[in-house]
């Protein structure tokens, strides 16, 4: 145990590079723990990122705190810890009934050239760097012809950026032994979906046939003018609701941002419709649970207008993501951006699973439970089931 202090003692400081928790010993939410040292105000923290199964949460912790916060975690929460410092690597190996081993190894790569820099709004690398000028972005106003980043569109490169992330994630449950049909729900402006298209057809040699669809002439027309510009021939902007599209059989990802209330479900409905390996959607203004939702126990709450949006909202959600899981997809719900910049964050992510679900009755039984809890009918539900939903009528009427 002397061991391990010293070490501690010895790598929480600026010096740091990296500190990753892992292999928990027992149940729990926090699957891992990655913690930087990083300068805020002139004073040094330690960011702590916690991860869950679908989450992480940050967290800084002041420079007196953080020894006694590790060590605690390593004795009784974790299996594994590594270290990496500017000139040494640790691994920390903690076993159930207390015994600790530490082993060491210097780095070839000396301190100076490997410290970090600390800077808690430290520069990141992007999927589309900044300096390198990208036809789509110079044509929407988000950078200049040098590929400098318009100061104003800064938050929309931002997004860009992260959204491109989501999909860099879910590449391994894509083919591309064959060409990938995707379709962008709500593509509004198309900055994404450019976006989309750019990064797996020129950047990462995809094959994909790709459909934008929107309510908006002549955003639409705009749109298919720079499509054409490019060169992608494989890009195609349509004018329609998305509730009536028709367009395609077999659709590979389905995309939908910021679809306004009850066009998220329509979205939905048609992507588990057509199997779609993978669903991102950004939902907004969720009108529908709003104007629907009732519950006397949290009626104290209820009646402020803003939280009652925002809870509905979120409710809304969680029941979408529900059911994405009743219908074979494995769902998250990941922040989309910082919330500093938009309440709307929220992304559901869905993945078609090959495996069965366990109990599919019994997950219903708790969607049905917690619906009713709230008064609440989803449009998505009621595309998914219709049969269960005239049945329900039929047996009210009797």
């Amino acid at each position: 145990m002397k061991k391990l202090e010293e070490v501690l003692q010895s790598v929480l400081n600026w010096e740091l590079v990296d500190m990753t928790l892992s292999n928990r010993k027992y149940a729990g939410d926090i699957q891992k723990i990655k913690i930087r040292p990083v300068i805020i105000k002139d004073q040094l923290l330690f960011q702590a990122a916690q991860y869950t199964k679908t989450q992480v949460f940050h967290k800084n912790i002041e420079e007196g705190q953080i020894q006694t916060w590790v060590m605690n975690l390593i004795r009784n929460e974790f299996k594994q810890t590594h270290i990496q410092t500017g000139d040494r690597d640790y691994t920390i190996l903690s076993g159930k009934k207390g015994n600790i081993t530490v082993k060491a190894h210097p780095l070839k790569v000396c301190s100076k050239a490997a410290r970090q820099d600390l800077s808690h709004n430290r520069k990141k690398t992007y999927i589309l760097p900044e300096g390198t000028p990208v036809p789509f972005l110079i044509d929407l106003g988000v950078m200049t012809g040098e590929g400098k980043i318009v100061r104003s569109k800064y938050d929309k490169y931002r997004q860009i950026n992260r959204f491109l992330e989501f999909i860099q994630d879910v590449l391994p449950e894509l083919p591309k032994d064959r060409q990938l049909t995707i379709i962008d729900f709500g593509c509004g402006k198309s900055y994404l979906t450019f976006a989309m298209y750019y990064y797996l057809n020129i950047l990462m040699g995809y094959s994909v046939k790709m459909i934008g669809l929107d309510l908006k002439a002549d955003v639409i027309r705009h749109c298919n003018e720079l499509r054409d510009k490019y060169g992608y021939n494989n890009l195609e902007f349509i004018h329609g609701d998305i509730a009536d599209f028709e367009g395609a059989d077999a659709v590979d990802m389905v995309v939908t941002l910021h679809a306004c209330d009850t066009a998220t479900d329509y979205a939905l409905y048609k992507a588990i419709r057509w199997n779609a390996r993978v669903i991102l959607s950004v939902p907004c203004c969720q009108h529908e649970l709003n104007g629907q939702i009732k519950n006397d126990v949290l009626s104290p709450v209820l009646q402020y207008g803003l939280l009652k949006e925002r809870m509905s909202a979120l409710i809304t959600d969680g029941l979408r993501a529900n059911l994405l899981e009743i219908m074979g997809y494995k769902t998250q719900i990941l922040e989309f951006i910082d919330m500093e910049h938009t309440p709307k964050n929220i992304l559901i992510r869905g993945v078609r699973s090959l495996a069965g679900r366990r109990d599919k009755e019994k997950e219903m039984a708790a969607y049905k439970a917690c619906a009713e809890a709230v008064n609440g009918e989803l449009t998505l539900y009621h595309l998914l089931f219709p049969a269960v939903e005239k049945k329900e009528e039929t047996e009210h009427e009797e």
